[in-house]
Formats: structure tokens, C-alpha cells, sequence
């Protein structure tokens, strides 16, 4: 099916999915701890069977059952060698059933492996892994592809490039949310959206995670920023366990059509079913919808950058936004050097700054000589984006360097510049197009900077009309002005001032320009810039690349925005006064000494023999940041003052976890940051714990067993729990993923381990841990069980008979500390 064909379904009205594999096939007796896509080739006839009994429910879409016939997946099984003829022959099952009447998605979802920065798995291996299992998919003549139950929004991005790269077929792009409205990895919905649809996906949406209860809101706010459609394919509800102890999902069909109308409401048009929908639940689903009719699909384009957690709309009307300029080297001897040392300190520092001082898109430019700046500006993208939420605009000379850039970028990203110089042109324009980004535009042609504001103008017009030949919209191009330097033409800041209105008012295009170029050679440079962007932002400036921690910059653009009474302004710069406000308030007025003396900045702080208080301790602040290249470097330093092994731990470190907890609670940490601040305290540890000296009569370690049970190989979420708790000194034995209960339990009572921890991700193998409760009472184990996994629930822990339930891992370490202590 080509995706012109496939938009055609869409415009007709809604399309419907099918409903569960796992837990149909369970029903109908498939084992757990089974290669799922090996069972089914074996029970061929079961597969056809339910996938029939959805066609004729009034299934448009079957999801042919190659969920996880991916290298790494079918590797735990030792069947990677078959995966080419096993994705075939299960795409055959779903045609042999689907019989000219439905059309065959081939189904693809996450490998189990972390991508580096926070795993080992590089962006271009999984690239491959994807385009492995989708060239067998095509193959075997799937339709188009469906790539769900994602948590990343980076794997996501893999698959959808690994399709795009070798076909053209339409591609459906769903994933997972937790129940704080956000994925395992912190997207949220909106910069799922912006980011997938930009990427080429045809259908963007959300799977598994809910019953459709809990999706609406997600799908509320997907549809808010959509220009593609929105799926929602919730669970039959979560599930809850009988009087029999088997596993059941309460949402009936008829509760099920139900709530989907609130989906449809919420803006859903592809809808389905996910664990524990049966083809009941799809035919009430599909009786429903008959009376109802979707909400259109938005065609208006807006402008929007994303990342991996936030996204950023830029209004032409809206306040002016500034893009930090301070990660470039341009002038920064001092990052210079550590760019040439492979360091990338300051980078990160310049990240949490110019976020913190009220940058919305951070520039990100590695252009300088004595390095490599393809290869520093991809570790600068990691870097960045570890530590910051804001969107990037990825600058380069050079298109290889900013296509690399843009291939790994976890989001929509601007790029600065594209000219209308012809090579350049031609050579950055498709780049744009395959990663869905935006674009500074430079209007500057083969023929130079041009020598008028009409040769500008009629450069800025060819490329828009060429633009728009080539499917680009205005709203993904942003117009330099162009700023000359005053001092060397005396109306520089008239022509672009004239420039800015000319794009608003006439064209629609967004504006942005450097500020500092307009003050070059002259002195006290602050106050020209200064004037120059309250003219800019009169006629019509949208973006400015500047350096936010400029005070009276900031301060005059939030008060010119107030003046001119955009939308939310007065409460910006009433906030910014009241921060100017009490940053100053201990300033001496004009011509007063200072107060206090020259040690009166630092007298009273309490903490190491550094004179740090715990917050501002740079040890503390390391493991804050997540900043594993500093610790061991901080350590010593402390060390050197005096300070006592045993006292860096107690005294910073696990004050520093305990902060990072907090905030990852508060949904102001992610997952991303959690694991970066986890693993600079256990570096930190592995360092200072051999210092310390063992007293005498110390109690012993806890020992706590982690792992995740027979027939999930999902383990994420697992291997941060043990990252945590060995941070707080437990003794963790993990034995890794699929695990069954007798070797859990055994391993328990051996080490005699106080705790054991289970995880599982599907809800098909929740049933497991009922295993692993009734095998410990078997054997007699006496120590606490806890479990926890993305669909687990408090209540289920109760069912079960487990002592404790923990969300993630920072709560986990409460639990088990809470656990113990209530033994004691």
C-alpha cells in the first residue's frame, strides 16, 4: 500500500485495529516462557483463528505477529539465525487470516537495550536491527508497519528511519506512557507527537500502558499538536485476579465501546484494542463509532521544536524567545582548550545555565580548529541533551556535520543555517526534509551578501516560493535578518528592522537574528544591543540568538513584550523583576563599601573542611548533575581538605541520591538524569569505599535478589534498581531477566537475602510473581517480596500476596529501607 493510498483510508473516517495477541494466545494455551513467534509457527492454526475473529469484528488492520522477531529478542531464544524466514512465515499467517480484507502491519516494538549515552547499544546498531526485521517484513509483503509499545522516543526515531531508509510503505508510531503522563524515558505526549510526525510517521499514537480511561488525556494532548492522525489502543482495563488466581481484565466489551467514544472525543481516529481485548471488545468498539464521527485532522501547521522531554512553539505574535548562544567557541578560550582536551564540562554547564537564565532553544556549535567537529559535535548532542530540556539548534558549517547531528537528535531540532547559496541549498534542504527539522534561513546566494534590502527580499521570496515546490511549509523557515555591524553602516539596524516586518506582515515567516553583530567595534556594546532589540522586537523579531544570562538584555526584552501586550508578558517580566530583585538585594549602593569583609561570603557555612554548605559542595553537585568525568577528581579534592571517606557518602553523596529521588518524584528529573546521577554516586563509591576503614561490630549487608520473571526479557527498569540500591550499600545479587520462581526463590534462601525484588514490564507475565509468592511460602522463605513494572499496580501487589509495591527506582530504595527497618 503505498501512503497515498493509506491517507485515503485515513480521510475516510475512522480505521480499526485489531485487539491482544499475548493474552488471546495465553487463553488458548500458549505456556509462558515460550518464544512467543516460535509457538505461534507451531500452532499455526490458532493464530489464523483469532486473527479471522477480528477481520470479522471489523478490523481494517491486522498486526502481524512479529512483535519481537527482532535480532536481540529472538537471540534470547537462540533463534536469531531464523529471523528472516520466521518474520516471512508469520507475516503468511496474518494474510492466510486477513484474506484481501484487512490490511497486514508488520509489527515491530524495543529491543531490551539501553542506547548509549545510557546504555552500550550505539544509535546506528539498532538502525540496523530495525532495518534487519523490516526488510524481512517486506519480504514477506506486509502492508505497511506499526511500531509500538515504545518507551523511547529514541528507538522510536531508530525504526521509523530504518523503515524510511529502505521503503516507502506508511508507518504507524504508538508508545507507552506511565501514569504520570509521560514514558518510561520522560517524553511527553506533544513531543512524541511533534517529533514522530515531523520524522515522516503517517499515525502517531498510544498503546498498551491503560485501560481507555487512562489514556484521554494523553490523547487530549497528542491531538493538540497532531497534523497526522491519533491512535489509541488501550488495555481492556488493567489487570486484576480471580477468586481462581487467574489473570483477568475487567473492562467488558460494552465499558469498552464506552470509553472509546471519550477517545474519539479526545480525538482518537485510529482506534484498537490492546492486553485483554478480544474480538468482542473490537466489534462493540466498531458498533459504537458508527455513530459518531472523528474529529478532523488539523492540515493548519504550526511551529514546533521538541526534545526529548519538553517541546517549544514559536507564535509570530507570541513573546520573543531567545536561543543561547554560549555553546560555541567563537571567542571562548577557555572552551576551546577542553574541546581540544575532549572535555565537555563547560558544555554542559553552558547547558544547565542558559536553560536556568530563560533560554527556550540552546545553539549548540562546535566550530573550531585542532578537533574533529563532526565527532565532538555528536558527543555534545549527548551531552546536551542529558541535562537540558530545550530543543536544539544544531549549527554547523558544514552539512555532514549537521546531518549526523540531526540523525541522533532525540526530538525536532532547528537548524542554523541553510543559504540560498546553491550547493549549500541543495545539499541541506533534503537533509531537513528526511529528519523533519526546521531551518534558519540565510539569505545570502552565490553571489554574496546581498548589496540592497531588495536583492535580500527577492532572495528571501525565491526561496520560499522553491520551498514551497518542494512541499516544505513557511512555517518550518525561520529568516535571518541579517545583522550588519552599525558601526560600519550607519542604517544596518534599519534594514533589518525592515526585514522583520516584511517577513511578518507580509510573508508569514518567522525572524531571528545574532544581536551582538549589530555593536561590533564600538564600546559599551550593552547598550546598543540593548536599544537594537527593542526595535526588533517592535517590528516583528521572533527569535534572538543571545546570551541569556545578560540581565539587562533579558529584562528589556520581557519589558518591550509587556509594553506591546503579548499574552502573558506582565507575569514574565514581574517574575524576572522579583528574580533581579532578590539576586541584588545584597549589592551595596553607590559608593558604600562592601559589607561583611572578604571572607564574609563564605563564614558560617557548615558541611566539610572545604567551608562548603551540602548544597553547594561540589561533590553534591556533581552527583546532582550527573557528572561521572568530575567525581573522582571532586573526591580528591575533598579528600585533600580533610574531609573523611565515610563523610563524603553520608555527608554528600546520599544527600545528593536522596535530592535526586525528590526530584524525579516531582517530575522534574527523568529517567535519563536519574541514571546519570546513579552512576556518578557509584563511581564516586567504588572510589571512597575502599578508604573506609570496617569498624568492629558493624552489623552486616542486606542482601537483596532482583530479577525479572520467567518470560519477560525486559529489564530497564530492573538494572536501575539495582544500580540504586547497591548506591545505598545493599548487597544485590541480580540474575537478570526471565527468570523462573524456583531459581528466584532458591538463590534467596541461599544468600539469605532479606529482600527479593521482581520486575515485569507485559502484563502477560504479571501473572509470574503469583509464581515466585507461592514458591517462597513453599521453600519457607521468610524475607519481603516487593514487586514493580510498568503495568503493576499497588493492588495487584495485595492480590498476590506481596509485602510492597514501588513505582521506580528511587521509591523502590524507600520501600526496602522501610521494609527492613519495620523487621527490626
Amino acid at each position: 500500500m503505498t501512503r497515498s493510498e493509506f491517507k485515503e483510508l485515513l480521510d475516510s473516517g475512522f480505521v480499526f485495529l485489531d485487539g491482544a495477541t499475548g493474552t488471546n494466545l495465553q487463553n488458548a494455551g500458549m505456556p509462558t516462557g515460550v518464544c512467543p513467534e516460535q509457538w505461534i509457527l507451531e500452532n499455526r492454526e490458532i493464530m489464523v483463528q483469532l486473527q479471522k475473529d477480528f477481520v470479522d469484528a471489523g478490523t481494517q488492520i491486522l498486526y502481524a505477529p512479529t512483535f519481537t522477531a527482532n535480532r536481540l529478542k529472538l537471540g534470547d531464544y537462540g533463534l536469531e539465525d531464523r529471523l528472516r524466514q520466521m518474520n516471512i512465515d508469520l507475516v503468511a499467517i496474518s494474510k492466510e487470516a486477513a484474506a484481501g480484507r484487512a490490511l497486514v502491519a508488520g509489527d515491530m516494538t524495543m529491543t531490551g537495550r539501553q542506547l548509549y549515552p545510557m546504555g552500550t547499544m550505539m544509535f546506528e546498531e539498532l538502525v540496523d536491527i530495525y532495518k534487519e526485521q523490516a526488510e524481512a517484513l517486506i519480504a514477506g509483503g506486509c502492508d505497511l508497519f506499526v511500531i509500538e509499545t515504545m518507551m523511547s522516543l529514541q528507538e522510536t526515531r531508530a525504526a521509523i528511519l530504518a523503515i524510511r531508509e529502505i521503503c516507502d510503505l506508511p508507518v504507524i508510531a504508538s508508545l507507552t506512557f506511565e501514569a504520570d503522563g509521560r514514558t518510561l524515558f520522560g517524553t511527553n505526549p506533544e513531543a512524541a507527537m511533534i517529533t514522530l510526525q515531523s520524522l515522516g510517521a503517517d499515525v502517531v499514537g498510544m498503546n498498551c500502558s491503560t485501560g481507555p480511561d487512562g489514556m484521554i488525556e494523553n490523547i487530549e494532548k497528542m491531538y493538540s499538536v497532531a497534523n497526522v492522525p491519533v491512535l489509541a489502543k488501550p488495555n481492556a482495563g488493567l489487570p486484576q485476579i480471580d477468586k481462581e488466581g487467574k489473570t483477568f481484565y475487567p473492562t467488558s466489551p460494552g465499558d469498552f465501546a464506552a470509553e472509546g467514544r471519550k477517545l474519539i472525543e479526545a480525538g482518537a481516529r485510529v482506534l484498537g484494542g490492546c492486553c485483554g481485548a478480544t474480538p468482542e471488545h473490537i466489534r462493540r468498539l466498531v458498533e459504537m463509532a458508527r455513530s459518531t464521527e472523528p474529529k478532523p485532522v488539523r492540515t493548519e501547521k504550526r511551529r514546533m521544536l521538541s526534545s526529548e522531554r519538553a517541546f517549544v512553539e514559536i507564535t509570530l505574535d507570541g513573546m520573543l524567545q531567545i536561543i543561547g548562544e554560549r555553546i560555541n567557541p567563537t571567542g571562548k578560550k577557555k572552551l576551546q582548550a577542553e574541546l581540544r582536551e575532549g572535555s565537555l564540562d563547560l558544555v554542559r554547564d553552558f547547558a544547565r545555565m542558559q536553560e536556568e537564565d530563560g533560554a527556550e532553544i540552546l545553539d549548540v556549535n562546535m566550530g573550531t580548529n585542532g578537533i574533529d567537529e563532526k565527532e565532538m559535535m555528536l558527543k555534545a548532542v549527548y551531552e546536551v541533551t542529558q541535562v537540558s530540556d530545550c530543543p536544539l539548534c544544531i549549527d554547523s558549517s558544514f552539512p555532514e556535520v549537521i546531518e549526523e547531528a540531526l540523525r541522533i537528535y532525540p526530538g525536532r531540532a532547528l537548524i542554523n543555517s541553510i543559504s540560498w547559496e546553491s550547493e549549500k541549498f541543495e545539499r541541506l534542504i533534503p537533509i531537513a526534509q528526511k529528519y523533519g527539522a526546521m531551518f534558519v534561513f540565510l539569505p545570502v546566494s552565490d553571489e554574496g551578501i546581498p548589496a540592497t534590502q531588495e536583492e535580500k527580499h527577492a532572495i528571501i521570496h525565491a526561496a520560499l516560493e522553491e520551498c514551497a515546490k518542494r512541499g516544505i511549509a513557511k512555517e518550518d523557515i525561520v529568516v535571518d535578518g541579517l545583522v550588519a555591524t552599525v558601526g560600519a553602516d550607519p542604517e544596518a539596524a534599519l534594514h533589518c528592522t525592515d526585514t522583520f516586518a516584511h517577513c511578518k506582515n507580509d510573508l508569514g515567516l518567522a525572524t531571528v537574528c545574532g544581536l551582538s553583530n549589530i555593536s561590533f567595534g564600538l564600546p559599551e556594546r550593552s547598550f546598543v544591543n540593548m536599544a537594537f532589540l527593542v526595535m526588533a522586537i517592535k517590528s516583528g523579531l521572533t527569535l534572538a540568538i543571545a546570551n541569556p544570562s545578560q540581565e539587562l538584555l533579558m529584562n528589556a526584552a520581557a519589558a518591550t513584550d509587556m509594553l506591546l501586550a503579548r499574552e502573558g508578558s506582565d507575569i514574565k517580566y514581574i517574575t524576572r523583576a522579583q528574580k533581579y530583585k532578590e539576586a541584588h538585594a545584597g549589592d551595596p549602593k553607590p559608593g558604600s563599601a562592601p559589607a561583611g569583609g572578604a571572607g564574609a561570603a563564605g563564614s558560617g557555612a557548615a558541611g566539610s573542611a572545604s567551608g562548603n554548605s551540602t548544597a553547594v559542595n561540589p561533590v553534591y553537585k556533581a552527583v546532582m548533575n550527573g557528572e561521572k568525568t568530575k567525581i573522582i577528581k571532586l573526591c580528591e579534592t575533598e579528600l585533600s581538605l580533610g574531609t573523611k571517606p565515610d563523610d563524603i557518602i553520608s555527608l554528600y553523596l546520599i544527600p545528593a541520591i536522596n535530592e535526586v529521588g525528590d526530584l524525579f518524584d516531582k517530575q522534574k528529573y527523568f529517567l535519563p538524569q536519574l541514571i546519570a546521577s546513579a552512576g556518578t554516586m557509584e563511581k564516586a563509591i567504588a572510589h571512597l569505599e575502599p578508604m573506609i576503614e570496617k569498624k568492629e561490630g558493624s552489623g552486616p549487608v542486606e542482601t537483596v535478589v532482583i530479577a525479572t520473571v520467567e518470560g519477560d526479557v525486559h529489564d530497564i527498569g530492573k538494572n536501575l534498581v539495582a544500580l540504586m540500591l547497591r548506591n545505598y550499600g545493599y548487597r544485590v545479587i541480580d540474575l537478570g531477566k526471565d527468570v523462573p520462581a524456583e531459581m528466584i526463590i532458591r538463590t534467596a534462601l541461599e544468600e539469605n537475602a532479606s529482600v527479593v525484588g521482581l520486575s515485569a514490564l507485559m502484563t502477560t507475565t504479571m501473572m509470574r510473581m503469583k509464581d515466585v509468592v507461592e514458591e517462597a511460602a513453599e521453600k519457607g522463605y521468610k524475607g519481603k517480596i516487593i514487586i514493580g513494572g510498568a503495568a503493576v499496580t499497588s493492588s495487584f501487589a495485595e492480590e498476590i500476596g506481596a509485602d510492597g509495591y514501588s513505582r521506580d527506582a528511587a521509591e523502590c530504595v524507600q520501600l526496602v529501607k522501610k521494609l527492613l527497618s519495620d523487621n527490626i
